[in-house]
């Protein structure tokens, strides 16, 4: 069972103890017609009644996911019922490798907006993360062959319904039990669903090069990209099929694990680049444990220039923010050159011309 024999069955035995999250019937459905508050739901009690019923009866029967179909060949367990979700999402991310791996097709190169701010909701004004996301951007289009794709963060706060839902830390009880793509979310009977990260794999997976924009938000990341950054733990050393565990079986991932776990890097090589800015504190330390994040997923780092942690308007008006921004003309230009350094590492990865130290050495000890 093990590879290693000082580990008994009792080492692998799930541990629990925390009290049960259950509601009972009307707890749940008080709950559920919460989110039907407004007096233009008042005509539809009735049909709501019957909603809030049915919802509860998914909920006491736990049924995560409603829809399957036998995993089929290539699978550890070819008879195991896997979630359409989850199928459609592997496909995707199938079909993203292909892209990256393209010779003929264009460089690929993904913008995150990091900032959850946008004058669609509550700030009333854009963030300056996207307005140098714009600036990368433009210098970016300029290239040739290049596609560009943005990732704006901020719609977690301002889109109905575009959720990225947290990671429920799998990869904790083991390395197995973390599905690739991520297989714990929709989870329809909690009322899980909606969840961004099924888009949002693919356009890692094709990506060639990455760059995040982000401020600083209480000396760390943003809440919207700390969730995507999260849920991408998956992404480095998951498990690309569900049928080795039976879904979310605890002891089998454990005991595979165990057997000696590959932890596969399905990011690894991509090219990054990091530009963090702030009013007053925590610059440099978000920017390092974003750069340290990416390369501990074996992302490389474009070059000095693409990694850039600094202050705009320091210890100025929040009120003037903006207008420091557009004075700091030299702070624009380093994005800019942040830019083209990423496409540049791209283009040379691209071309067999960038080397790094080390790359095809194995590291003795994974994750």
């Amino acid at each position: 069972m093990s590879a290693d024999p000082a580990v008994s069955t009792a080492d692998l035995e799930p541990r629990k103890g925390s009290p049960s999250p259950r509601l009972d019937e009307a707890a749940f459905k008080r709950r559920f017609l919460n989110q039907f508050r407004d007096p233009a739901y008042g005509v539809l009690q009735a049909e709501l009644s019957k909603l809030a019923s049915a919802a509860w009866e998914a909920y006491a029967n736990s049924r995560k996911s409603p829809k399957t179909r036998k995993a089929g060949p290539g699978f550890a367990d070819p008879d195991y019922d896997l979630a359409e979700d989850w199928l459609a999402a592997r496909d995707a991310i199938h079909a993203a490798q292909e892209r990256n791996e393209d010779p003929n097709g264009p460089i690929r190169i993904l913008l995150v907006n990091g900032s959850t701010r946008s004058e669609h909701t509550c700030p009333g004004e854009l963030s300056k993360s996207y307005r140098m996301v714009e600036i990368a951007r433009a210098v970016l289009e300029q290239q040739p062959r290049v596609k560009v794709e943005v990732l704006d963060l901020s719609r977690v706060a301002s889109e109905y319904g575009r959720q990225i839902h947290p990671c429920k830390a799998c990869f904790s009880t083991s390395a197995a039990l973390c599905h690739w793509p991520c297989s714990c979310y929709p989870n329809y009977s909690l009322g899980q669903i909606h969840d961004w990260m099924n888009e949002i794999y693919p356009m890692w997976v094709e990506a060639h090069g990455i760059m995040i924009v982000t401020p600083v938000h209480w000396y760390q990341a943003p809440s919207a990209l700390k969730l995507m950054i999260d849920r991408l733990v998956c992404a480095d050393g998951g498990n690309p099929d569900p049928t080795s565990t039976h879904g979310k079986h605890a002891k089998e991932a454990k005991e595979l694990e165990m057997k000696g776990w590959p932890y596969p890097r399905h990011l690894a090589g991509r090219m990054f680049s990091v530009i963090v800015h702030g009013d007053t504190e925590g610059t440099e330390n978000t920017r390092r444990s974003l750069s340290d994040w990416l390369k501990s997923m074996d992302l490389v780092a474009a070059g000095a220039l693409a990694e850039i942690d600094r202050y705009i308007g320091y210890w100025e008006p929040y009120a003037t923010s903006h207008a420091a921004y557009e004075k700091d003309q030299p702070m624009q230009e380093e994005v800019r050159n942040a830019a083209r350094t990423l496409y540049e590492a791209v283009a040379a990865k691209r071309s067999g011309h960038q080397v790094s130290a080390g790359e095809d050495l194995q590291q003795p000890r994974q994750k």
